[in-house]
Protein backbone atom coordinates (compact mmCIF):
# COMPACT_ATOMS: atom_id res chain seq x y z
CA UNK A 1 0.00 0.00 0.00
CA UNK A 2 2.92 2.34 0.69
CA UNK A 3 5.14 1.44 -2.28
CA UNK A 4 2.86 2.26 -5.22
CA UNK A 5 5.02 5.17 -6.41
CA UNK A 6 8.39 4.14 -5.03
CA UNK A 7 10.51 4.81 -1.96
CA UNK A 8 9.87 8.55 -1.80
CA UNK A 9 6.11 8.04 -1.66
CA UNK A 10 6.51 5.33 0.99
CA UNK A 11 8.52 7.66 3.24
CA UNK A 12 5.97 10.42 2.70
CA UNK A 13 3.13 8.04 3.57
CA UNK A 14 4.90 6.85 6.73
CA UNK A 15 5.45 10.42 7.86
CA UNK A 16 1.83 11.32 7.12
CA UNK A 17 0.46 8.28 9.00
CA UNK A 18 2.47 9.11 12.12
CA UNK A 19 1.45 12.77 11.90
CA UNK A 20 -2.26 11.90 11.73
CA UNK A 21 -1.92 9.54 14.69
CA UNK A 22 -0.18 12.25 16.72
CA UNK A 23 -2.86 14.85 15.94
CA UNK A 24 -5.60 12.38 16.84
CA UNK A 25 -4.00 11.43 20.16
CA UNK A 26 -3.47 15.08 21.04
CA UNK A 27 -7.14 15.83 20.34
CA UNK A 28 -8.30 12.83 22.40
CA UNK A 29 -6.11 13.90 25.32
CA UNK A 30 -7.70 17.37 25.40
CA UNK A 31 -11.29 16.40 24.60
CA UNK A 32 -12.24 15.82 28.22
CA UNK A 33 -10.61 19.03 29.41
CA UNK A 34 -12.28 21.29 26.84
CA UNK A 35 -15.63 19.61 26.27
CA UNK A 36 -16.87 17.08 28.81
CA UNK A 37 -15.27 17.90 32.14
CA UNK A 38 -17.08 21.24 32.42
CA UNK A 39 -20.71 22.46 32.40
CA UNK A 40 -22.39 23.15 29.05
CA UNK A 41 -21.87 26.94 29.19
CA UNK A 42 -18.18 26.53 29.98
CA UNK A 43 -17.82 23.95 27.21
CA UNK A 44 -19.18 26.44 24.69
CA UNK A 45 -16.86 29.14 25.97
CA UNK A 46 -13.85 26.80 25.84
CA UNK A 47 -14.60 25.72 22.28
CA UNK A 48 -15.25 29.32 21.17
CA UNK A 49 -11.97 30.50 22.72
CA UNK A 50 -10.05 27.66 21.10
CA UNK A 51 -11.58 28.35 17.68
CA UNK A 52 -10.92 32.08 17.88
CA UNK A 53 -7.31 31.52 18.91
CA UNK A 54 -6.81 29.29 15.89
CA UNK A 55 -8.50 31.74 13.55
CA UNK A 56 -7.14 35.19 14.42
CA UNK A 57 -3.39 34.68 13.93
CA UNK A 58 -3.74 32.33 10.95
CA UNK A 59 -4.40 35.26 8.62
CA UNK A 60 -0.88 36.47 9.46
CA UNK A 61 0.88 33.11 9.58
CA UNK A 62 -0.55 31.97 6.23
CA UNK A 63 1.12 34.68 4.10
CA UNK A 64 4.39 34.19 5.99
CA UNK A 65 4.39 30.49 5.17
CA UNK A 66 3.58 31.34 1.56
CA UNK A 67 6.61 33.61 1.25
CA UNK A 68 8.80 30.99 2.92
CA UNK A 69 7.85 28.32 0.40
CA UNK A 70 8.19 30.76 -2.49
CA UNK A 71 11.77 31.61 -1.50
CA UNK A 72 12.75 28.01 -0.71
CA UNK A 73 10.53 25.79 -2.89
CA UNK A 74 12.65 22.68 -2.27
CA UNK A 75 12.56 22.87 1.55
CA UNK A 76 9.52 20.64 1.94
CA UNK A 77 11.41 17.77 3.55
CA UNK A 78 12.79 20.12 6.21
CA UNK A 79 9.29 21.53 6.74
CA UNK A 80 7.91 18.08 7.48
CA UNK A 81 10.73 17.21 9.86
CA UNK A 82 10.63 20.52 11.75
CA UNK A 83 6.87 20.25 12.12
CA UNK A 84 7.16 16.77 13.63
CA UNK A 85 9.83 17.75 16.17
CA UNK A 86 7.99 20.95 17.09
CA UNK A 87 4.71 19.16 17.73
CA UNK A 88 6.46 16.54 19.84
CA UNK A 89 7.86 19.29 22.08
CA UNK A 90 4.43 20.92 22.34
CA UNK A 91 2.80 17.62 23.32
CA UNK A 92 5.31 17.18 26.16
CA UNK A 93 4.89 20.81 27.29
CA UNK A 94 1.09 20.46 27.26
CA UNK A 95 1.40 17.60 29.73
CA UNK A 96 2.55 20.09 32.39
CA UNK A 97 0.27 22.97 31.32
CA UNK A 98 -3.01 21.23 30.55
CA UNK A 99 -4.89 23.18 33.26
CA UNK A 100 -3.37 26.54 32.34
CA UNK A 101 -4.47 29.21 29.87
CA UNK A 102 -1.13 28.59 28.16
CA UNK A 103 -2.86 25.51 26.75
CA UNK A 104 -4.58 27.61 24.08
CA UNK A 105 -1.49 29.21 22.51
CA UNK A 106 0.20 25.81 22.67
CA UNK A 107 -2.71 24.26 20.81
CA UNK A 108 -2.60 27.09 18.27
CA UNK A 109 1.13 26.57 17.68
CA UNK A 110 0.52 22.86 17.18
CA UNK A 111 -2.21 23.68 14.66
CA UNK A 112 0.14 25.97 12.72
CA UNK A 113 2.84 23.29 12.66
CA UNK A 114 0.26 20.73 11.53
CA UNK A 115 -0.75 23.03 8.67
CA UNK A 116 2.92 23.58 7.91
CA UNK A 117 3.32 19.82 7.52
CA UNK A 118 0.17 19.52 5.42
CA UNK A 119 1.27 22.26 3.02
CA UNK A 120 4.73 20.70 2.70
CA UNK A 121 3.23 17.29 2.04
CA UNK A 122 0.74 18.54 -0.57
CA UNK A 123 3.41 20.61 -2.34
CA UNK A 124 5.93 17.81 -2.61
CA UNK A 125 3.46 15.05 -3.55
CA UNK A 126 3.34 15.85 -7.31
CA UNK A 127 7.15 15.69 -7.46
CA UNK A 128 7.18 12.38 -5.57
CA UNK A 129 4.46 10.80 -7.74
CA UNK A 130 5.52 12.27 -11.09
CA UNK A 131 2.30 11.39 -12.95
CA UNK A 132 -0.24 14.27 -13.07
CA UNK A 133 -3.04 11.85 -13.93
CA UNK A 134 -2.46 9.94 -10.67
CA UNK A 135 -2.62 12.89 -8.27
CA UNK A 136 -6.21 12.39 -7.09
CA UNK A 137 -5.43 8.71 -6.55
CA UNK A 138 -2.21 9.52 -4.67
CA UNK A 139 -3.93 12.08 -2.43
CA UNK A 140 -6.74 9.67 -1.64
CA UNK A 141 -4.31 6.84 -0.86
CA UNK A 142 -2.47 9.08 1.60
CA UNK A 143 -5.80 9.89 3.24
CA UNK A 144 -6.70 6.20 3.52
CA UNK A 145 -3.36 5.47 5.12
CA UNK A 146 -3.91 8.24 7.64
CA UNK A 147 -7.46 7.18 8.50
CA UNK A 148 -6.50 3.52 8.91
CA UNK A 149 -3.55 4.44 11.11
CA UNK A 150 -5.78 6.60 13.31
CA UNK A 151 -8.53 3.97 13.44
CA UNK A 152 -6.06 1.37 14.75
CA UNK A 153 -4.33 3.56 17.34
CA UNK A 154 -6.91 6.05 18.63
CA UNK A 155 -9.11 3.52 20.51
CA UNK A 156 -6.05 2.55 22.54
CA UNK A 157 -5.26 6.22 23.07
CA UNK A 158 -8.80 6.88 24.30
CA UNK A 159 -8.49 3.95 26.69
CA UNK A 160 -5.20 5.26 28.06
CA UNK A 161 -6.68 8.74 28.52
CA UNK A 162 -9.59 7.22 30.40
CA UNK A 163 -7.23 5.29 32.69
CA UNK A 164 -4.43 7.78 33.39
CA UNK A 165 -5.73 11.14 32.14
CA UNK A 166 -4.34 13.46 29.44
CA UNK A 167 -0.84 11.96 29.79
CA UNK A 168 -2.20 8.76 28.22
CA UNK A 169 -2.69 10.63 24.96
CA UNK A 170 -0.01 13.31 25.06
CA UNK A 171 3.03 11.06 25.56
CA UNK A 172 2.08 8.65 22.73
CA UNK A 173 1.33 11.72 20.59
CA UNK A 174 4.88 12.99 21.17
CA UNK A 175 6.26 9.60 20.09
CA UNK A 176 4.09 9.65 16.94
CA UNK A 177 5.26 13.16 16.05
CA UNK A 178 8.89 12.11 16.40
CA UNK A 179 8.21 9.11 14.15
CA UNK A 180 6.71 11.50 11.59
CA UNK A 181 9.87 13.64 11.73
CA UNK A 182 12.08 10.57 11.24
CA UNK A 183 10.06 9.48 8.20
CA UNK A 184 10.32 12.97 6.71
CA UNK A 185 14.07 13.11 7.30
CA UNK A 186 14.45 9.87 5.33
CA UNK A 187 12.74 11.33 2.27
CA UNK A 188 15.10 11.48 -0.72
CA UNK A 189 16.22 14.95 -1.70
CA UNK A 190 13.59 16.36 -3.99
CA UNK A 191 14.50 19.00 -6.54
CA UNK A 192 11.73 21.43 -7.43
CA UNK A 193 12.29 23.30 -10.71
CA UNK A 194 12.82 27.01 -10.17
CA UNK A 195 12.15 29.91 -12.47
CA UNK A 196 15.03 32.34 -12.65
CA UNK A 197 13.39 35.49 -13.95
CA UNK A 198 11.36 37.48 -11.46
CA UNK A 199 8.47 38.09 -13.84
CA UNK A 200 8.33 34.37 -14.64
CA UNK A 201 8.19 33.58 -10.93
CA UNK A 202 5.38 36.08 -10.50
CA UNK A 203 3.41 34.55 -13.37
CA UNK A 204 3.93 31.04 -12.00
CA UNK A 205 2.57 32.11 -8.62
CA UNK A 206 -0.74 33.24 -10.09
CA UNK A 207 -3.56 30.88 -9.34
CA UNK A 208 -5.62 29.99 -12.44
CA UNK A 209 -9.26 31.02 -12.51
CA UNK A 210 -10.59 27.47 -12.37
CA UNK A 211 -8.51 26.82 -9.24
CA UNK A 212 -9.78 30.03 -7.62
CA UNK A 213 -13.37 29.03 -8.29
CA UNK A 214 -12.77 25.54 -6.94
CA UNK A 215 -11.19 27.13 -3.87
CA UNK A 216 -14.37 29.13 -3.28
CA UNK A 217 -16.63 26.09 -3.59
CA UNK A 218 -14.37 23.80 -1.54
CA UNK A 219 -14.21 26.43 1.20
CA UNK A 220 -18.01 26.35 1.20
CA UNK A 221 -17.89 22.59 1.75
CA UNK A 222 -15.40 23.07 4.59
CA UNK A 223 -17.59 25.78 6.17
CA UNK A 224 -20.61 23.48 6.12
CA UNK A 225 -18.50 20.60 7.42
CA UNK A 226 -17.51 22.53 10.54
CA UNK A 227 -21.01 23.93 11.01
CA UNK A 228 -22.85 20.61 10.74
CA UNK A 229 -20.51 18.55 12.92
CA UNK A 230 -20.42 21.14 15.73
CA UNK A 231 -24.17 21.77 15.47
CA UNK A 232 -24.92 18.10 16.04
CA UNK A 233 -22.20 17.71 18.68
CA UNK A 234 -23.60 20.54 20.81
CA UNK A 235 -27.14 19.27 20.32
CA UNK A 236 -26.09 16.01 21.97
CA UNK A 237 -23.86 17.75 24.50
CA UNK A 238 -26.72 19.94 25.71
CA UNK A 239 -28.99 16.94 26.41
CA UNK A 240 -26.21 15.12 28.27
CA UNK A 241 -26.07 12.35 25.69
CA UNK A 242 -22.57 11.43 26.84
CA UNK A 243 -19.19 10.81 25.34
CA UNK A 244 -20.27 7.66 23.51
CA UNK A 245 -22.84 9.51 21.43
CA UNK A 246 -20.35 12.22 20.50
CA UNK A 247 -17.75 9.57 19.76
CA UNK A 248 -20.20 7.83 17.42
CA UNK A 249 -20.84 11.10 15.59
CA UNK A 250 -17.16 11.95 15.20
CA UNK A 251 -16.43 8.36 14.21
CA UNK A 252 -19.11 8.56 11.51
CA UNK A 253 -17.45 11.71 10.14
CA UNK A 254 -14.16 9.81 9.97
CA UNK A 255 -15.84 6.89 8.19
CA UNK A 256 -17.33 9.29 5.66
CA UNK A 257 -13.93 10.80 4.94
CA UNK A 258 -12.46 7.29 4.61
CA UNK A 259 -15.16 6.31 2.09
CA UNK A 260 -14.36 9.44 0.11
CA UNK A 261 -10.72 8.39 0.04
CA UNK A 262 -11.81 5.15 -1.65
CA UNK A 263 -14.41 6.61 -4.01
CA UNK A 264 -12.57 9.77 -5.11
CA UNK A 265 -10.01 7.93 -7.31
CA UNK A 266 -12.87 6.02 -8.99
CA UNK A 267 -14.86 9.20 -9.51
CA UNK A 268 -11.77 11.06 -10.72
CA UNK A 269 -11.29 8.42 -13.42
CA UNK A 270 -14.57 9.42 -15.06
CA UNK A 271 -15.01 13.15 -14.42
CA UNK A 272 -12.74 16.19 -14.00
CA UNK A 273 -12.06 17.69 -10.59
CA UNK A 274 -14.76 20.40 -10.69
CA UNK A 275 -17.73 17.98 -10.79
CA UNK A 276 -16.29 16.27 -7.71
CA UNK A 277 -16.68 19.56 -5.80
CA UNK A 278 -20.23 19.99 -7.14
CA UNK A 279 -21.10 16.46 -6.03
CA UNK A 280 -19.75 17.18 -2.54
CA UNK A 281 -22.08 20.18 -2.17
CA UNK A 282 -25.03 18.11 -3.34
CA UNK A 283 -24.27 15.42 -0.76
CA UNK A 284 -24.14 17.96 2.07
CA UNK A 285 -27.38 19.61 0.97
CA UNK A 286 -29.26 16.31 0.77
CA UNK A 287 -27.95 15.06 4.11
CA UNK A 288 -28.81 18.32 5.89
CA UNK A 289 -32.39 18.35 4.54
CA UNK A 290 -32.98 14.69 5.42
CA UNK A 291 -31.54 15.06 8.92
CA UNK A 292 -33.69 18.14 9.52
CA UNK A 293 -36.83 16.09 8.83
CA UNK A 294 -36.12 13.41 11.47
CA UNK A 295 -34.26 15.36 14.16
CA UNK A 296 -37.34 15.78 16.35
CA UNK A 297 -38.19 12.07 16.53
CA UNK A 298 -37.02 9.44 19.03
CA UNK A 299 -33.54 9.54 20.58
CA UNK A 300 -32.41 6.46 18.66
CA UNK A 301 -33.60 7.94 15.37
CA UNK A 302 -31.87 11.22 16.14
CA UNK A 303 -28.57 9.49 16.85
CA UNK A 304 -28.75 7.55 13.59
CA UNK A 305 -29.63 10.72 11.69
CA UNK A 306 -26.75 12.59 13.34
CA UNK A 307 -24.30 9.81 12.41
CA UNK A 308 -25.52 9.76 8.81
CA UNK A 309 -25.24 13.54 8.64
CA UNK A 310 -21.71 13.55 10.08
CA UNK A 311 -20.72 10.74 7.71
CA UNK A 312 -22.10 12.68 4.74
CA UNK A 313 -20.24 15.81 5.86
CA UNK A 314 -16.98 13.85 6.13
CA UNK A 315 -17.58 12.24 2.73
CA UNK A 316 -18.34 15.60 1.12
CA UNK A 317 -15.24 17.25 2.57
CA UNK A 318 -13.00 14.39 1.45
CA UNK A 319 -14.43 14.34 -2.08
CA UNK A 320 -14.09 18.11 -2.50
CA UNK A 321 -10.60 18.24 -0.98
CA UNK A 322 -9.18 15.42 -3.12
CA UNK A 323 -10.62 17.01 -6.24
CA UNK A 324 -9.29 20.46 -5.35
CA UNK A 325 -5.81 19.17 -4.43
CA UNK A 326 -5.53 17.28 -7.70
CA UNK A 327 -6.65 20.33 -9.67
CA UNK A 328 -4.15 22.64 -7.96
CA UNK A 329 -1.27 20.17 -8.20
CA UNK A 330 -1.84 19.61 -11.91
CA UNK A 331 -2.33 23.26 -12.96
CA UNK A 332 0.00 25.36 -10.76
CA UNK A 333 3.75 25.48 -11.48
CA UNK A 334 5.87 23.63 -8.88
CA UNK A 335 7.54 26.86 -7.76
CA UNK A 336 4.13 28.32 -6.91
CA UNK A 337 2.49 25.31 -5.29
CA UNK A 338 3.70 26.08 -1.77
CA UNK A 339 2.21 29.58 -1.86
CA UNK A 340 -1.00 28.33 -3.48
CA UNK A 341 -1.46 25.53 -0.94
CA UNK A 342 -0.73 27.96 1.89
CA UNK A 343 -3.50 30.24 0.67
CA UNK A 344 -5.88 27.31 0.23
CA UNK A 345 -5.19 25.81 3.66
CA UNK A 346 -5.61 29.22 5.28
CA UNK A 347 -8.96 29.74 3.56
CA UNK A 348 -10.12 26.24 4.46
CA UNK A 349 -9.10 26.66 8.10
CA UNK A 350 -10.91 30.00 8.34
CA UNK A 351 -14.00 28.55 6.67
CA UNK A 352 -14.09 25.62 9.08
CA UNK A 353 -13.59 27.82 12.15
CA UNK A 354 -16.29 30.31 11.10
CA UNK A 355 -18.69 27.45 10.40
CA UNK A 356 -17.89 25.79 13.74
CA UNK A 357 -18.28 29.04 15.68
CA UNK A 358 -21.93 29.51 14.70
CA UNK A 359 -23.27 26.45 16.62
CA UNK A 360 -21.43 27.67 19.73
CA UNK A 361 -24.27 30.20 20.08
CA UNK A 362 -26.96 28.40 22.12
CA UNK A 363 -29.77 30.37 20.44
CA UNK A 364 -29.58 28.46 17.14
CA UNK A 365 -32.29 25.74 16.89
CA UNK A 366 -30.93 22.51 15.45
CA UNK A 367 -33.71 22.03 12.90
CA UNK A 368 -33.39 25.57 11.57
CA UNK A 369 -29.60 25.20 11.39
CA UNK A 370 -29.88 22.01 9.33
CA UNK A 371 -32.35 23.54 6.89
CA UNK A 372 -30.19 26.64 6.51
CA UNK A 373 -27.12 24.50 5.81
CA UNK A 374 -28.97 22.63 3.06
CA UNK A 375 -30.10 25.85 1.39
CA UNK A 376 -26.60 27.36 1.60
CA UNK A 377 -25.05 24.25 0.03
CA UNK A 378 -27.44 24.52 -2.91
CA UNK A 379 -26.73 28.24 -3.33
CA UNK A 380 -22.97 27.68 -3.39
CA UNK A 381 -23.44 24.85 -5.86
CA UNK A 382 -25.50 26.97 -8.26
CA UNK A 383 -23.11 29.93 -8.05
CA UNK A 384 -20.07 27.71 -8.63
CA UNK A 385 -21.55 25.86 -11.59
CA UNK A 386 -22.68 29.16 -13.13
CA UNK A 387 -19.23 30.73 -12.80
CA UNK A 388 -17.51 27.64 -14.23
CA UNK A 389 -19.85 27.34 -17.20
CA UNK A 390 -20.07 31.06 -18.00
CA UNK A 391 -16.77 31.29 -19.97
CA UNK A 392 -17.76 28.21 -21.98
CA UNK A 393 -21.13 29.80 -22.80
CA UNK A 394 -19.43 33.04 -23.86
CA UNK A 395 -17.02 31.13 -26.10
CA UNK A 396 -19.87 29.21 -27.68
CA UNK A 397 -21.85 32.43 -28.21
CA UNK A 398 -18.79 34.06 -29.81
CA UNK A 399 -18.34 31.05 -32.07
CA UNK A 400 -21.97 31.25 -33.20
CA UNK A 401 -21.66 35.00 -33.86
CA UNK A 402 -18.53 34.42 -35.92
CA UNK A 403 -20.30 31.82 -38.03
CA UNK A 404 -23.25 34.17 -38.54
CA UNK A 405 -20.92 36.88 -39.83
CA UNK A 406 -19.16 34.42 -42.15
CA UNK A 407 -21.71 31.98 -43.64
CA UNK A 408 -18.96 30.11 -45.43
CA UNK A 409 -17.49 29.17 -42.08
CA UNK A 410 -20.47 26.89 -41.44
CA UNK A 411 -19.64 24.94 -44.61
CA UNK A 412 -16.02 24.64 -43.48
CA UNK A 413 -17.13 23.38 -40.09
CA UNK A 414 -19.18 20.67 -41.77
CA UNK A 415 -16.21 19.68 -43.91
Amino acid sequence: MFDVWGTAYRRLAESHAASVVGDGLFAVALAGTLFFAVPSTDARQNVALYLLLTLAPFAVVGPLLGRLFERAPAAYRAGLAVSGVGRALIAVATLFLVDSLVLFPLAFTLLVLSRFAGISRSSVLPVVVGDPAALVHANARLARIGVLSAAVTLPFGALLVGLVGPAGGLLPAAVAYLASAVGAAQLPRVSVPRLERRDAVRRSSRIPRRVRLALFATAGVRFLNGFLVLLVAFAFRDVDAGVLSLGAILGAAGVGFFLAAWSAPLLGGFVPEEPMVVAALAVEAGAAFIAGQVFDLSAATVLVAAMVLAGAAGFAWGTAKFGFDGLLQSTVHPSGRGRAFTLAETVFQMAWVVGALIPVLPILPTGFGLASAGVLALVIQVVYVTLVLLPEANRWQGHRSHRAEDPGQGVLDLL
